[in-house]
């Protein structure tokens, strides 16, 4: 395995960008709260909820159509933001806390996609002296997060993942969040964050995420244009190339979709081969099944949630957070896991998180889980998550997620019965294959 690296991103940022960083404590920070209430005046947000309020046109700006060419540059260092989640304050902490004294990973997700929305309003202001600004960010997916290992030729393959590489993070010491802008589209821009553990003045690179968040007009309606980024290094120049290189996987991945194209010619006969091991030895029929040993039928390993949207979780545009989306379906994820497992479970891996819609305050959230693949001591658990509008009754797929998930020790595997299970069972491997690649100490 190649000896681990440092942070692509902090690699540019200590060559090429002269920051505060290295001198920087956590007591001279913002914490995220302090970022979150700068978002808020940013767009000029509402501090309470009223219904059906919107963003004023004195606040909005103007929708006038402009082209990107005619809106200024911006460098990687004009966005870069820091922010610390104040871990040694104990109000602060008994929130990020598990039953296991380690951090709450869904916590830190909601935190990351604050973060993440800050930098991108950062990047595109269109004055640094202007307080407030005419477009709505809304986060888009989350691309990866990990610890980076093997440096750019690999990393351009990991896409819509989010890795953790340390199993357990702790709760002893203020958790420092850095990132920038490294790669922008027309109306999308990526934005690549590092996760910081604090320690009596050093700091320990533990997690690095990349979040791809869209821009839109000041009524949320239809696309807007991104100011564009400019290089100032070659390091900057191969960020951007790779942002270049992501977008195109994640549409080749799109393509190569379960939904839409058939099981390649190993997976049927995988699928196939699991399918004769559920027949009756001796009986001449299909339609008689048994579960083989040391394995349990798919549909026995869901758990169902559902909830109500309320205001405390809207976001600065009266929708609900997305952070708070990711946070619940990490929870329930997590719970699969630890009660099919029957003991501590260590959440190693999320991907393609995306976010189709925007989710209104006052309709139902339904969270679907089921562990779709085992291999060994790792689940590949899937979180389906479907909103429903109370008054028409129509339901809609917000978000899907896939978990990889370890156990200490292993695990029976997981059997599908009917085609549809069949396909949730090749989509969690090709899941955990993936990570599995990336993994090759497992």
């Amino acid at each position: 395995m190649a000896a681990p690296v440092r942070s692509f991103l902090s690699c540019l940022l200590r060559q090429n960008i002269a920051v505060r960083r290295l001198s920087s404590t956590s007591s001279t920070l913002p914490t995220i709260f302090e970022v979150r209430e700068k978002i808020k005046s940013i767009v000029s947000a509402s501090q309470a909820w009223t219904p059906g309020i919107q963003r004023s046109e004195e606040e909005k700006g103007t929708d006038t159509p402009i082209k990107q060419s005619d809106l200024a540059e911006r460098t990687m260092k004009d966005s870069y933001s820091e922010a610390v989640i104040p871990l040694s304050d104990p109000l602060v902490r008994e929130k990020y806390i598990n039953h296991f004294s380690t951090l709450r990973i869904g916590r830190l997700l909601e935190d990351l996609d604050t973060m993440g929305v800050f930098i991108s309003y950062k990047h595109n202001m269109p004055d640094p002296n202007q307080k407030t600004s005419p477009l709505t960010i809304v986060t888009g997916l989350v691309d990866r997060l990990g610890k980076d290992r093997l440096g750019l030729v690999d990393r351009v393959g990991l896409v819509d993942r989010l890795d953790l590489f340390t199993k357990v993070v702790g709760i002893e010491h203020d958790l420092k969040l850095t990132g920038n802008v490294t790669w922008v589209g027309t109306s999308s821009l990526e934005v690549s964050m590092t996760v910081h553990r604090m320690n009596d003045g050093s700091e320990e690179e533990i997690i690095t995420t990349t979040f791809v968040n869209v821009a839109r007009n000041s009524a949320n309606k239809k696309a807007a244009v991104c100011h564009p980024l400019k290089a100032t290094t070659p390091l900057e120049e191969s960020l951007i190339t790779e942002g270049e290189q992501k977008k195109l996987l994640r549409q080749q991945r799109s393509r190569e979709s379960l939904l839409k194209n058939a099981p390649t010619a190993y997976e049927r006969e995988l699928v196939h081969n699991i399918f004769v091991d559920t027949l009756e030895p001796g009986v001449s029929s299909f339609s008689v099944r048994r579960m083989p040993p040391n394995s349990v039928w798919m549909d026995s390993t869901k758990l169902k949630n559902a909830l109500l949207c309320f205001p405390q979780e809207r976001n600065i545009h009266n929708k609900i957070f997305g952070g708070y989306l990711m946070r619940q379906a990490t929870e329930i994820a997590y719970t699969n896991a630890i009660l099919f497992c029957r003991g501590r479970a260590y959440i190693r891996a999320v991907g393609n998180i995306q976010f189709k819609k925007p989710v209104e305050i006052g309709s139902v959230i339904f969270y679907s889980s089921e562990i779709a693949y085992v291999e060994d001591k790792y689940m590949q658990i899937r979180v389906h998550t479907e909103v429903e509008d109370v008054k028409s009754g129509r339901r809609d797929t917000t978000n899907v997620f896939h978990f990889t998930i370890e156990s200490d020790s292993a695990l029976p595997k997981v059997v599908p019965k009917t085609y549809g299970e069949s396909m949730l069972y090749l989509s969690g491997r090709r899941q955990f294959m993936n990570f599995k690649s990336r993994n090759d100490d497992l």
